[in-house]
């Protein structure tokens, strides 16, 4: 999906990108920017966890359409808050709960579970 300036997203469309990204991928990571370029902080601190431990993570720009993207999110998770990110369908968390887990030597375990 390539982004494009000023050009929002539907809700049905979104609510159709966040069910196909969580059923289809088993890491994947709900943040704000790209890989490359992620554009907050706690989108970056989540992929630097998730990257410590697997390479194979399926991100979505949510600022598409930030809105759409935090009710598609919070209907699957109950947060609107994002990054949001989900292993083999399950809602995880997202960088607190992301750090947290690593503190705990369970990150690797949580991302290769699925």
């Amino acid at each position: 999906m390539t982004f494009q300036p000023d050009q929002q997203l539907s809700q049905e469309e979104v609510d159709e990108v966040v069910d196909a990204a969580i059923e289809d991928h088993e890491v994947v990571l709900f943040m704000k920017g790209t890989q490359l370029m992620p554009q907050c902080g706690f989108s970056r601190r989540a992929l630097g966890l998730i990257a410590q431990h697997r390479t194979d993570v399926e991100t979505v720009d949510t600022l598409q359409s930030l809105p759409a993207f935090r009710a598609a999110l919070e209907r699957h998770s109950g947060w609107e808050t994002i990054p949001q990110i989900y292993v083999d369908g399950e809602f995880i968390g997202g960088s607190d709960i992301l750090a947290e887990l690593e503190e705990r030597g369970e990150l690797e375990a949580t991302l290769n579970a699925a």
